[in-house]
């Protein structure tokens, strides 16, 4: 049966897919460690990679990359939060999937590469058994929280979970954030993407960051409603972009600037040309 292969690093990256025949489809599936939802989503494509014999060429091939490690290989598929599913066919996105909803994750993959008929299918372990998507953010209309989702077929499975108080969702979504800025040592969220900005005082802030060699991580607060409303009173800074460094809050494009002028090697230790140079 088929399984999910961890990539570690960008130079294996290119040619590993250009390995697979253009014909399978590919699972490529990015996540980053501190992001609950992505050990249930990691879950959910081992148990759809056991329903697909070996065969040759590969029906489907499933990849798994972090994608805080891997950067350049994050912003190429722009993806703006984890979990984060892309299908590839014949070189091409077919379809791109954010969030950890089980269903429509398998539902895409089957679309496009059939029904799997191996181990696991032949096990009874079907479609019914992958585990269910857990809630990144909980939301007040929301009945359970990430650590609330029951697994499938544990104790309390099937059971209501009590509904969140305002100030319980406000804890939850601040523990997520606490932890998105603390990310990478150098945190941006932005209107966008870096590849593709969305307003100009982002661009501006990612060109500072690329002349400087400034290796960091990004957020498109576009993406996710919760996060851009919950980090203005978190960083009680009510504007975008923001610029995290070691999980404490510098500012905006102006702040940064400022900081640059007062010391120009403000961003130099977390420069990609400075560790290579120590190295």
């Amino acid at each position: 049966m088929s399984t999910l292969l961890e990539i570690t690093s960008e130079e294996s990256f290119g040619p590993h897919l250009a390995s697979i025949p253009s014909s399978t489809l590919i699972v490529l599936y990015f996540h980053a460690p501190w992001a609950a939802p992505c050990a249930q989503m990691r879950a959910v494509l081992s148990a759809l990679a056991s329903q697909y014999p070996i065969t040759s060429p590969p029906t489907v091939s499933f990849i798994s990359v972090n994608a805080e490690e891997l950067p350049d290989i994050s912003e190429e598929y722009d993806v703006t939060a984890v979990p984060y599913v892309v299908l590839l066919k014949e070189g091409q996105v077919l379809e791109s999937i954010s969030g950890s909803e089980a269903t429509k994750v398998r539902d895409a993959v089957e679309r496009y590469a059939g029904s799997g008929t191996g181990g696991g299918a032949a096990n009874g372990a079907g479609p019914t058994t992958i585990p269910p998507a857990l809630t990144a953010v909980p939301r007040e209309d929301a009945p359970a929280t990430a650590t609330q989702a029951p697994v499938a077929g544990g104790a309390g499975a099937g059971a209501a979970a009590p509904a969140l108080t305002p100030e319980q969702s406000k804890e939850a979504l601040f523990a997520r954030l606490e932890h998105l800025v603390k990310a990478a040592p150098v945190m941006l969220f932005m209107k966008g993407t870096p590849s593709a900005p969305q307003c100009g005082f982002s661009r501006q802030l990612v060109g500072i960051l690329r002349e400087r060699s400034v290796k960091y991580g990004f957020f498109n607060i576009l993406a996710d409603e919760d996060v851009r409303q919950g980090l203005k009173e978190y960083a009680e800074w009510p504007t975008f972009p923001q610029l995290w460094v070691s999980g404490e809050l510098v500012g905006g494009l102006d702040i940064v600037k400022e900081e640059l002028e007062n010391d120009p090697n403000f961003l130099d230790s977390y420069s990609v040309n400075k560790a290579t140079a120590a190295a």
